[in-house]
């Protein structure tokens, strides 16, 4: 296998790229740069994690690390429930200003002119961050980026060998690619254990999944749409 496999990186950068692509639009509509482009760029998210979901889907046969669900056992499933909760709540209480990167965030806000929550921009958004994120970002930074800094060729490592200094130097750069770097690089540090303990990619992104279901309908119960 590659040391670069594209499996486990191009979902990732094709990620970061709809997001730079996003800002780019929107500085460019602000400025009046676009003047004829009146795009509602909230659209782009969805546009975003389809895309992304395309390329796991193409890579799906690559992941051999997914194919072991079925082995999580029952210690395990509650591991995973109990750190896709704490998240959660560590997460909407880590928002000091100290812990945020380039101020206050406006989030997704995927209501209409009237208010309303509008569905066919919010649905898309909490499914994304609830399905394709999580295998998206564990693929890279717990199964890839945290056991190449161990050791080249990566799939070769296993998990419960990982170092300490691969879980530090993953999680703060996980952490720090989030608004919340604070949070993020608590979550990077619970996901990061959770894959060394029980040795399933499958918990740390089933708990990431928790964690962004349970904030998602928080968000829209609340409006909090910051932590969007």
């Amino acid at each position: 296998m590659s040391r670069f496999p594209l499996s486990h990186t191009l979902p990732f950068f094709l990620y970061l790229l709809f997001i730079g692509l996003a800002q780019l639009l929107d500085s460019s509509q602000e400025s009046g740069q676009i003047w004829l482009l009146r795009l509602d760029l909230r659209w782009l998210y969805a546009v975003k994690v389809t895309l992304v979901g395309a390329l796991l889907w193409h890579f799906r046969h690559r992941y051999s690390e997914l194919k072991s669900m079925s082995a999580l056992t029952l210690q395990h499933s509650l591991l995973v429930l109990a750190v896709g909760i704490l998240v959660f709540v560590l997460w909407v209480n880590l928002d000091f200003s100290w812990a945020t990167l380039g101020g206050d965030a406006a989030g997704y806000d995927p209501r209409s002119a009237t208010q309303a929550i509008n569905w066919s921009l919010a649905l898309p958004r909490f499914l994304g961050a609830v399905l394709i994120v999580p295998l998206m970002e564990e693929l890279f930074w717990r199964s890839f980026i945290m056991r190449w800094i161990d050791l080249e060729d990566f799939m070769d490592k296993k998990p419960a060998q990982i170092s300490l200094r691969a879980l530090l130097i993953t999680s703060a750069v996980f952490g720090f690619g989030h608004h919340l770097w604070f949070a993020g690089i608590v979550a990077g540090l619970a996901y990061g254990w959770l894959y060394i303990r029980t040795t399933n990619l499958w918990a740390p992104i089933l708990a990431h999944g928790i964690t962004n279901g349970l904030l998602g309908v928080w968000i829209l119960y609340t409006g909090n749409w910051q932590f969007w």
